[in-house]
């Protein structure tokens, strides 16, 4: 007979794990079926192993401006095994935690691919080759997403490679073009650079990270071009120019500057992720999919009857904290309970390239575009105590505002370790906090934190260190 569940979770990633612990943790007997090892994307082949190397990258960058802070070092140089035993000891420890939580809250866990058969029951078709079936009260999918290229740029794993292959090549290329300046892309630009490479970005937007606050992307690329990374914005690639062999490959690139042809050991291609939807079962199913995510209510139900999806095949932002959230949201939905719905507003972005961005809400031009009447009060790290302590003066703090409501809108850092900063303006946008209390919140000096007071105060032009 087959083995009977209150919930199956079908991908044991970043929400898949957390949506199974939740629901055993409310009493309903949960499984999790993953084809690969749980943790997910996030864990082996994304957030966890990427910052490790961009760590060992922020590193380097530090030993080899030590002497103006009167520390000689000497020689520095990368020891790239090194490093990667590092990534891999981090990775693996975070696995072992993974799975000690799955046990602890005794969710059972099947190796294979998860796929609906109908109402209540789903396969498993394990590594192997062998088949068995679940009984399921719910089913929560949670399958992630997977990197994509485009025609013509077929991935090898050795010239033209994704974010995937990348984390686990066996040495640093001397050159590099990366194709695709969102998060991923500018992360790996960074990196890279700091490891010696020569690096080139290529973007077909008009500006780096172009999903971001719209004076992120400018001061972006002069931090990037300061350190030597050559920027093209607004520029294509021809797909059919493309010429690889053993040395790397070349390729032609227009712009408004006209059209270049560009060399590399390797091209990364970072144009982004498309959901796992495939052999899921969802065909003849009330399942909704819309622009390549699966259509997914407040509390993460889609219109089947009981199936839920969570994290980045249920669409929004790709982010393995929002996947998390999501999770504990459909497992208490599930046990029925009323959780709160997760409102984009509330969930902040980080990206850890050199500097770093931390944002929350809306940017000024898409709050424009969403009708509001704005206001912006910017700060920049340059008149901050702190950065200057750290040799780092540079980016800002920007607070959007709605100049009729005083309802905060966003907030935008750019800098130094900028991703340890932004929970604090998520904790307030959940409170509903105005610039008068982000002003007034207390923060110690000499810190960083500091500019998000002073960034609530330039709203009104009452900064007071600028």
């Amino acid at each position: 007979m087959a083995e009977s569940f209150d919930v199956a979770v079908i991908g044991g990633g970043s929400g898949g794990y957390v949506a199974a612990i939740r629901a055993a943790q409310l009493g309903l007997r949960t499984a999790v079926i993953e084809s690969e090892k749980v943790g997910g994307t996030c864990l082996h082949k994304g957030c966890i192993p990427t910052k490790a190397l961009l760590q060992t990258a922020s590193l380097l960058d530090a030993a080899r401006s030590s002497s103006r802070l009167g520390v000689r070092i000497g020689e520095v140089a990368l020891d790239w095994p090194a490093a990667a035993r590092n990534r891999d000891q981090v990775v693996g420890r975070l696995h072992q935690g993974v799975q000690g939580l799955l046990r602890k809250n005794k969710v059972t866990v099947f190796a294979g691919r998860g796929r609906m058969l109908g109402r209540g029951r789903v396969g498993v078709a394990a590594t192997g080759g062998q088949e068995s079936e679940l009984e399921a009260g719910t089913v929560i999918l949670a399958t992630g997403t997977r990197v994509r290229s485009l025609p013509g740029l077929e991935l090898d794993g050795r010239t033209i490679i994704s974010s995937d292959d990348a984390l686990f090549l066996d040495h640093v290329p001397g050159s590099v073009i990366v194709l695709g300046c969102g998060a991923v892309g500018v992360e790996f630009a960074s990196m890279y650079r700091s490891m010696d490479a020569q690096v080139t970005v290529v973007e077909v937007a008009d500006r780096l990270v172009p999903l971001e606050d719209e004076a992120i992307g400018p001061e972006l690329q002069r931090a990037f071009e300061r350190r030597g990374i050559r920027c093209l914005v607004g520029a294509r690639l021809d797909p059919a120019s493309l010429r690889r062999d053993d040395a790397g490959v070349s390729m032609s690139v227009s712009s408004a500057a006209g059209e270049e042809r560009l060399e590399a050991e390797v091209l990364l291609v970072a144009i982004g992720r498309q959901a796992n939807l495939e052999e899921l079962g969802i065909e003849g199913t009330a399942v909704e999919v819309d622009r390549g995510a699966i259509r997914v209510g407040p509390t993460m139900a889609t219109a089947e009857p009981g199936v839920y999806a969570v994290g980045d095949v249920a669409g929004g932002f790709q982010l393995a904290h929002k996947a998390m959230h999501e999770g504990v949201i459909a497992a208490e939905a599930i046990a029925g309970r009323d959780p709160h719905p997760l409102r984009s507003r509330l969930i902040p972005r980080t990206t850890y390239c050199s500097p770093q961005i931390g944002s929350l809400g809306l940017g000024e031009a898409e709050a424009r575009a969403a009708g509001h009447e704005v206001r912006a009060g910017v700060f920049p790290f340059r008149a901050n105590g702190r950065a200057l302590i750290w040799g780092e003066p540079e980016g800002f703090c920007k607070v959007v505002a709605d100049a009729s409501t005083n309802d905060v809108l966003g907030v935008h850092l750019v800098g130094h370790e900028v991703t340890e900063l932004i929970a604090g303006p998520a904790l307030g946008a959940l409170l509903e906090a105005t610039p008068f209390e982000l002003s007034r919140a207390v923060a110690p000096h000499p810190t960083l934190s500091e500019v998000l007071g002073e960034a609530a105060l330039a709203l009104s032009g009452e900064a007071i260190h600028l």
